[in-house]
């Protein structure tokens, strides 16, 4: 089991630590001919290739992955959340301390450790309904007898807004992680 760190915005930690954040997706970094590469090695695969998933950079089925988002850590044990406050005050401090890029969160400031359930790759736009709900889109199913494109709409608008407004036409090929959030007292003890 290998474990990494990766990055999420206020709203997409607030969704994972909420339930409703489940899968993420991370546009691929292709090779000159188009295929995805092992991290670090020379092995290569074709997208549609079934064994493509060996190349994903976030790990495989059992990998962990270790929540940077931002904070402020006054020390260790001492740690104030950007995602907690509901009004997400950017560029603001707090008790006189400037917030800390997600980038630059220690690992022991991490509040979240996700479990990988399953990785494969595929074209952003073949997300499903269900998947885009999974992927952080509002759930408006009770709500709107045409949520699939509801869902849908809603997951392109969180895309654009992290990688901009040209990013869902462009329809990148994407990692597609499913994970499983770790109770931090059952990593303390051992069971996961």
């Amino acid at each position: 089991m290998k474990e990494r760190p990766i990055l999420f915005n206020g709203d997409m930690v607030r969704a994972i630590l909420d339930g409703s954040k489940t899968q993420t997706r991370r546009i691929a970094k292709l090779t000159d001919s188009g295929r995805v590469k092992m991290p670090g090695r020379h092995f290569n695969w074709h997208c549609d290739d079934p064994n493509a998933w060996k190349a994903s950079p976030y790990g495989t089925a059992g990998d962990r992955l270790w929540v940077r988002e931002t904070h402020i850590a006054y020390e260790v044990g001492h740690i104030c959340y950007r995602a907690d406050y509901k009004h997400d005050p950017k560029g603001e401090k707090e008790h006189g301390v400037t917030w800390t890029p997600s980038i630059h969160m220690p690992r022991w400031a991490s509040r979240i450790t996700l479990e990988i359930i399953d990785v494969r790759v595929e074209r952003l736009q073949n997300i499903s309904p269900e998947d885009a709900v999974r992927d952080g889109a509002r759930d408006t199913r009770p709500h709107d007898p045409l949520w699939d494109c509801a869902a849908l709409q809603n997951f392109r608008q969180i895309w654009e807004s992290c990688y901009g407004k040209e990013s869902w036409s462009a329809n990148p090929l994407v990692w597609v992680v499913g994970f499983k959030r770790i109770d931090a007292t059952e990593m303390r003890e051992g069971k996961q």
